[in-house]
């Protein structure tokens, strides 16, 4: 008998990139929380094992699903750790310090993606949303109501933001520095956190 082959588990050459068709797939129709590594390896035609083989966990396989420029886990204990002052300003400079660095043209590849295809949209709604925001607002030291509607009131800047400075690139605002750029865009996203809701009669918190 031969002697038994080691390394990576045996799979057809693309059955990764198959995985993470079926992921994009099925985070876009179902949502990160509703979807399920069971769910993604059926319609992926492979073993569920073959999953943690090649990505370890959902929320990895999620990243790599939406060509993520950077792992929130990295950003938010530094944005949201100190607390719910100047929180918009610290923000602002950790979203533009990924835009301006290596994983810049990441990051336009991923905004891109956003604006010309509609499937990719909604996976790119959910990690701004879900992944970044409403994780960090969730996880602030303060009461925090209607997340979904702040998160994306906030995301509503950010993207414009930075539409403005690295697609168009309108002069203006590309040859600002991070700190003015804070200073201008912090205190709109610190109002959205922390305006009074209540006469708006918004649906109920979440």
């Amino acid at each position: 008998m031969g002697r038994k082959r080691s390394g990576r588990r045996p799979g057809r050459p693309d059955t990764r990139q198959q995985i993470l068709a079926a992921a994009r797939e099925i985070f876009a129709a179902e949502g990160y929380e509703r979807s399920s590594i069971r769910r993604i390896a059926t319609a992926a035609e492979v073993d569920p094992a073959l999953i943690h083989h090649y990505f370890g966990t959902k929320d990895k396989l999620f990243l790599e699903a939406v060509e993520a420029p950077f792992d929130p886990k990295t950003v938010i204990p530094e944005v949201f750790g100190p607390g719910i002052t100047d929180v918009g300003e610290r923000l602002v400079r950790a979203f533009i310090g990924v835009w301006d660095s290596p994983n810049g043209t990441r990051a336009e590849a991923f905004l891109r993606s956003a604006v010309n295809h509609p499937f990719m949209s909604k996976l790119v709604e959910q990690f701004i949303l879900n992944h970044i925001i409403k994780t960090a607002l969730n996880n602030l030291d303060a009461e925090i109501d209607h997340v979904s509607v702040r998160g994306s009131l906030i995301a509503s800047q950010l993207l414009g933001l930075a539409v403005a400075r690295y697609l168009v690139k309108l002069s203006a605002i590309r040859d600002l520095s991070p700190d003015t750029l804070a200073k201008i865009y912090g205190p709109t996203i610190q109002r959205y956190l922390e305006m009074d809701l209540t006469d708006l009669h918004l649906p109920p918190s979440d």
